[in-house]
């Protein structure tokens, strides 16, 4: 059996005849994904993209076709020397005709666990070395988090690692509040893989302690049922609201840590002063709270006190900082977690992304993972990722961003290779008509994605079945082989092989492939890898023996880490990055900034779609779309294991017994969910495990439109994306804020349009 990994875990690949015949989970994961059963599916599905393929009016006139038959019309089938001499000679004619800056690079880097075929380093090292292009910051995971807390803690690494460990958390933590719950369908998944699955496990010991798990969520399953957990159902995109009274009631009752935000914070007057003045002067008391949350002032009370009375660790899934204004959200769990003063204390303190991917907590030392070097980027501009409707409809205006001023060029061509915004973006309607503004758009996939089927040019990728590859993460202890199992799948190339031949055709080829291949760049990565260990006391095998033997475990930390332990016990002799050294209640330096939507300090300030908006009087339910359990984003929704959970081929939406009574609606109906930026369709499911006034759709259906390339068409599937604002989540990070969004349902009388996306597009022969 071959050993291979994936971002949902290890596995090891049955071959007969170069036919796979089975997958089997890696024999050290305690908890494997289910979702590794789809792999051999999606491996020869019928979506698999054969050869290179041409949008048929790109073909006949270039960049001089109708951008708007994007998505309509049919492809031509090309052989790999047309496709490549094509792409060729269009990334000559806009560097030459309009600069670096008529690029745009786009990836999201989601397409492989294997660290050298990472699409998107391989994407950025082509265009580095052909001057450049313009680049993307920041993540649709967690932003705004990224852009916000550098200026409150100094350091983004806060949000994905080295956070305080699971077994740290185990042991000393009496109260663990989970705002956004703790989901274990987003913990399948790590990002470059993970040799064992842990939340499970550290989840049954949080357990052990009646009464210490708290699920501060909207929906009563983000703590699974195996994980008895106390839920405190609050009203969605108010958690700052919840934060700031339990602020509050710890300033007023005299019970939060006067020493350590003095010696350790930065501007908690300030913060101080608005908690008890704020409201022309009412305050932001529990009483107030409760009107906005939903939950009572008493409980609001009782917890504050009980947070103060014992070790508690303030835990926040990514998704919460994903709204309007959600940097408020992380920045009001910061100055909570210092006015109890136990930050840098065993299973004290505060984290985020918990719940969020496997290897959050996970106990790790410090490695460093195989990275192919990116190179130097030309052009001095890069937009954050969630602008990309605003980077193709905008030329020629100003973006504000982190006290910058981002002059947006206009884009002639987009590059994509990894990742799918047609599921990631918001507003897909909108990003429909940006989609629409480049002359040229090219696209690497293994599969006919809404993003390929709205290309211009398709160039088939490989899987990490199809090729050699090394998998590591920074949250996991294992660094895997990646064994090609099959050949590659009909005319597939893996990404380093298309970009090569690319470079030689523009006539930069040695310093893109160094002169190495895929061999020799993963004994290079390799041998980084082992130099860093080496300085760290790590010793590794050398690369034969680590390819033979299949994987490498790193050793367990002797100690349990607790985050900004050492700060805590001398802040002077090691300060935080921010401009004071300590923690900033206050930040003068966003302060500067003078942005309405993100003040110095952390604030409630009333998002736009919420249940309290006046928007809810036309649509009055608030749409939670989250990480799905059946796949990975939208990678494997064609696979049975997705497949099997839709109703009527529709993604299902789930909804409270109360608001289905109040539509007269059953479970297994079709409704058309619906706002004023798009509808799709959706099966019913009811369940009492989510509020009133809430339903929840996960995301990754794949986009499809009844009238594809036409803004505003009916989305027969079921992507809530179509119902998303593309609203940033303030000036200060424009991060991604899918989780403000107010819909109404009703049922779909209309006979059901047939689902296209299970096969292949329309294609043409080509014409000699």
């Amino acid at each position: 059996m071959v050993l291979n990994s994936s971002h949902w875990g290890a596995f090891r690949v049955k071959v007969k005849q170069d036919e796979i015949t089975d997958i089997v989970p890696f024999e050290r994961d305690t908890d494997p994904s289910p979702l590794l059963s789809g792999i051999a599916e999606a491996f020869d599905h019928p979506t698999r993209i054969r050869r290179p393929a041409i949008r048929q009016g790109w073909l006949e006139k270039g960049y001089m076709s109708d951008p708007q038959q994007r998505g309509r019309e049919p492809f031509v089938e090309v052989s790999w020397e047309t496709a490549l001499d094509l792409v060729g000679c269009e990334l000559k004619r806009v560097k030459e005709q309009h600069g670096n800056e008529g690029f745009f690079g786009g990836s999201y880097g989601w397409s492989s666990a294997g660290r050298f075929h990472h699409a998107k380093t391989q994407l950025k090292r082509f265009f580095n070395s052909y001057g450049g292009c313009v680049d993307q910051v920041n993540n649709y995971s967690f932003g705004a988090g990224m852009v916000l807390l550098p200026h409150v803690v100094g350091d983004q690494s806060f949000l994905y690692g080295p956070s305080t460990s699971w077994a740290a958390l185990a042991e000393h933590t009496e109260l663990f509040l989970a705002f956004g719950g703790l989901p274990r369908r987003n913990a399948q998944v790590e990002s470059g893989g993970t040799g064992n699955h842990v939340l499970k496990g550290w989840l049954q010991s949080l357990a052990a302690k009646p009464g210490a798990l708290i699920n501060i969520s909207p929906l009563r399953d983000d703590v699974e049922g195996d994980s008895p957990a106390t839920w405190c159902p609050i009203v969605p995109g108010t958690d700052t609201a919840l934060i700031l009274a339990l602020c509050h009631t710890l300033l007023i009752d005299n019970r939060y840590d006067p020493d350590f935000v003095n010696t350790h914070c930065a501007g908690f007057e300030t913060f101080a002063t608005y908690l008890r003045e704020g409201r022309q002067g009412a305050g932001y008391c529990a009483r107030w709270a409760s009107g906005v949350t939903g939950i009572a002032q008493a409980e609001i009370e009782a917890l504050a006190r009980r947070a103060s009375e014992c070790r508690c660790f303030i835990a926040l899934n990514w998704s919460l900082q994903r709204a309007d204004y959600g940097e408020q959200t992380y920045w009001a769990a910061v100055a909570l977690a210092a006015m109890l003063g136990q930050i840098g204390l065993p299973g004290g303190g505060v984290g985020f992304g918990y719940g969020s991917m496997n290897g959050i907590g996970n106990p790790v030392v410090k490695f460093k993972t195989p990275v192919l070097p990116g190179g130097s980027n030309g052009v001095d501009l890069s937009i954050p990722v969630s602008r990309i409707s605003d980077l193709l409809l905008r030329p020629g205006t100003v973006l504000p961003y982190n006290g910058q001023k981002l002059k947006l060029p206009k884009i002639r061509l987009v590059y994509w290779a990894g990742g799918n915004p047609f599921h990631h973006h918001q507003d897909i309607n909108r990003l429909v008509r940006a989609w629409q503004q480049p002359e040229t758009i090219v696209v690497h996939e293994n599969h006919w994605t809404s993003t390929a089927r709205h290309a211009d040019i398709v160039l088939p990728a490989t899987t990490t079945l199809e090729r050699n590859d090394i998998g590591a993460s920074s949250s996991d202890r294992y660094l895997m082989a990646m064994h090609r199992a099959v050949p590659p799948y009909a005319d597939a190339r893996d990404d380093h092989a298309i970009f090569a031949a690319l470079a030689e055709r523009l006539g930069f080829a040695e310093a893109f492939t160094e002169g190495l291949d895929e061999n020799g760049w993963l004994r290079r990565l390799y041998a980084m890898t082992c130099e860093d260990g080496q300085k760290r006391g790590l010793e590794l095998p050398d690369f034969d023996t680590f390819w033979q033997n299949g994987y490498f475990e790193f050793p367990a930390p002797d100690v349990p880490f607790n985050a900004l332990q050492a700060f805590r016990e001398d802040p002077l002799a090691n300060p935080l990055g921010t401009p004071s050294g300590k923690i900033e209640l206050f930040s003068e330096v966003i302060a500067s900034f003078g942005y309405a939507d993100c003040p110095g300090h952390p604030q409630w300030l009333a998002p736009r779609e919420w249940r309290g908006a006046p928007l809810a009087k036309r649509y009055p339910l608030h749409l939670i779309s989250n990480q799905p359990r059946t796949r990975l984003h939208s990678q494997m929704d064609q696979t049975r294991l997705s497949q099997d959970t839709k109703i009527r081929g529709r993604e299902p939406i789930r909804l409270n017994p109360m608001d289905a009574a109040a539509r007269k609606l059953h479970a297994g109906d079709v409704v058309r969910v619906f706002n004023d930026r798009g509808a799709c369709l959706a099966g019913v499911v009811i369940s009492d495990a989510i509020s009133p006034g809430v339903v929840q759709m996960a995301t990754g259906a794949w986009y499809d439109p009844v009238h594809p390339g036409v803004p505003g068409s009916l989305d027969a599937h079921g992507n809530p994306n179509v119902l998303t604002h593309d609203l940033g989540t303030s000036t200060l990070s424009h991060g991604c804020a899918a989780q403000s969004c107010l819909v109404e349902l009703e049922i779909f009388q209309a006979p059901l349009p047939e689902i296209s996306v299970k096969g292949p597009p329309a294609f043409r022969t080509l014409k000699e």
